[in-house]
């Protein structure tokens, strides 16, 4: 099942599953299906697994600029994150707008998050992990950020102490950041 989200060209996945008193299958990512549906990704090149131990560990927002932009698909292998893409796009009419789905091992959910967007996420579980696929490899002159707090964003937060990395905390503010992405190069 595909869902459009409130933002241009982002997207929630739940492929099905089928379960028995063992568990369940997946497939968590199915070219051909996602095509019948009416949903064209482009071609990933490089797959990140990440761990984060505690609850309300907050990474992002981060962005890869061209030439190196990055779209990403996301899901929780473990645990319980909320997930945010930021529209980054000057000429896209959501720009600065955002949206944040909760990914679980439960659940299942995949967010679609193309080139030209700010990517973060805050852990709802202790010991959560993610799991993304990249349409572009890692290039550390194209890495940037937007510190997470700038953009509006409603994290579940709920008393909680983000626990932030010192890059995250220190990365540039919406108000000041100049977006090098249009919808044309993304």
């Amino acid at each position: 099942m595909i869902t459009k989200t409130p933002l241009l060209d982002v997207y929630c996945l739940n492929p099905p599953r089928f379960g028995d008193h063992r568990g369940f299958f997946s497939e968590s990512w199915n070219r051909k299906a996602l095509e019948t549906a009416g949903l064209n990704l482009p071609e990933f090149v490089q797959d990140n697994h990440s761990l984060s131990r505690e609850v309300g560990t907050v990474r992002g927002l981060h962005f890869q600029s061209p030439p190196h932009a990055q779209g990403k698909l996301v899901r929780c292998g473990r645990g319980m994150i909320f997930d945010v893409a930021v529209d980054i796009r000057k000429d896209s009419q959501t720009y600065g707008k955002w949206v944040g789905e909760e990914l679980s091992f439960e659940n299942g959910k995949q967010l679609w998050i193309p080139a030209g967007f700010l990517h973060g996420f805050m852990t709802l579980e202790a010991d959560s992990e993610i799991i993304y696929k990249c349409t572009d490899h890692y290039a550390p002159e194209c890495d940037g950020a937007v510190r997470w707090d700038s953009c509006g964003i409603e994290w579940p937060l709920n008393g909680i102490a983000p626990v932030i990395s010192d890059k995250d905390a220190k990365a540039q503010i919406f108000t000041d950041f100049v977006t090098p992405f249009t919808r044309a190069n993304t």
